[in-house]
């Protein structure tokens, strides 16, 4: 099998617009989370997230095109311009560079939009840019335009395991000789009114209105769901061999995936499908010593003590589990573009020696009580990272990151 490398990365969430500010912002406990200005929430139950201000995509993309792509479209081709750029490629080759696309919901605001416009001003008032603008894969497909990528075009929407999926599935496709390097893209901006309303609706996101900043406080006894956020992570990968044949600067390797099913509720998680998938990719990697865990950590009762209890069940005991944390209290939870977005700033980690705080983490849950690196960021010598992702439908995905030496 091929080895897998890690080349470029790009970031924008509601504490950066690049990943070198987001990530300073993460490991200095900055939060991104306030009142929602994206639309009225007077009516709502819910009226915070993590938005991204101040980002205009008429400076990324050609203003012609801008009502062509919803906003996770435009979130991703920043991200991607970003990671391109820092990969540094003088050339490619077309054919043998493909794309893996990521969201769990995708064009939700276009969606709403028109959905509204259809029902109260008819259907032949329908913008003819809705469908093109509200696909998962229209990600990749306007990012390999771009950047002209003609290899594989592969897109994953698996809920919020869909980042931590894409670069699975990417590494997969390398590793088995259907492209020497792809782009992967995870992008997510559902922060509107059928968004926010809907997992409302479901009881899962926090209602702390009134204290926006320390609403999303994950592994807390207190926690009380999730906030949402948005954004974008792009990852270049590449074969070993080609990235060193070209004088690339390596991250980091992928040393490890492992995907599962839980086969039991459609929101409700248990410890089995997370556990066998971290135990998949902790297997392929050869059971190494972890020196951190992203965490999936998403701030809800259910899912904060099933990642607690599953990790105890791959280390053996919690005095054995390594220091875990979750960047969620910062940024949000970014659904399908979480898993990109942590993966970066694992890789970051690992490569500033500096373990990202869970802010917020005041008061200690008997059933999640692990080293969480409460409020205050961390150094450490950080060789190998695990990093989490699960998602509704019962889908979990783990990926397992290396210091290249």
């Amino acid at each position: 099998m091929k080895r897998v490398v890690i080349t470029g990365m790009g970031m924008i969430n509601s504490v950066g617009h690049d990943k070198e500010s987001s990530f300073k912002a993460i490991v200095a406990g900055e939060c991104g989370i306030n009142s929602i200005t994206l639309f009225d929430t007077s009516s709502y139950s819910v009226s915070i997230a993590g938005e991204v201000k101040e980002f205009d995509p008429n400076t990324i993309m050609n203003p012609k095109e801008v009502k062509k792509a919803d906003r996770f479209i435009q979130f991703g081709i920043k991200a991607a311009q970003e990671a391109m750029a820092d990969a540094k490629f003088t050339e490619i080759d077309a054919e043998r560079f493909g794309i893996v696309s990521a969201s769990g919901i995708g064009g939700l605001i276009n969606i709403e939009k028109n959905s509204v416009i259809a029902e109260t001003r008819g259907p032949r008032r329908i913008s003819p840019f809705f469908i093109p603008s509200a696909l998962v894969n229209m990600l990749g497909g306007f990012i390999s335009i771009e950047h002209g990528l003609k290899g594989p075009n592969l897109s994953d929407v698996t809920a919020c395991a869909a980042g931590t999926h894409a670069i699975s599935n990417a590494t997969k496709t390398i590793m088995l000789g259907g492209a020497e390097s792809m782009l992967v893209v995870g992008a997510e901006s559902a922060i509107c009114g059928a968004g926010i309303g809907g997992f409302a609706s479901m009881k899962a996101l926090s209602t702390k209105n009134e204290d926006p900043q320390t609403a999303s406080r994950p592994f807390d006894a207190d926690r009380n769901g999730f906030v949402m956020g948005e954004g974008a992570g792009a990852l270049v990968l590449e074969e070993l061999e080609s990235a060193q044949k070209r004088g690339a600067h390596i991250y980091a390797e992928v040393v490890g995936f492992g995907e599962s099913g839980d086969a039991n509720h459609i929101t409700s998680p248990v410890v089995d499908g997370p556990y066998r998938a971290m135990k998949a990719a902790y297997e392929m990697a050869g059971k190494p010593s972890i020196d951190y865990v992203n965490a999936h950590g998403t701030s809800t009762p259910a899912n904060d003590k099933n990642e607690t209890a599953a990790l105890k069940l791959l280390f053996g005991s919690k005095e054995n589990c390594p220091p875990v944390s979750s960047t969620k209290g910062q940024i949000g939870h970014c659904l399908g573009a979480a898993g990109a977005m942590e993966a970066i700033i694992s890789v970051m980690a690992m490569r500033d020696n500096i373990i990202p705080p869970t802010i917020n983490y005041t008061t200690a849950d008997e059933d999640c009580d692990l080293d969480y690196v409460p409020n205050t960021a961390r150094n450490a010598e950080i060789d190998t990272i695990m990093s989490n992702s699960f998602g509704f439908g019962g889908t979990n995905g783990s990926i397992i990151l290396k210091k290249f030496q």
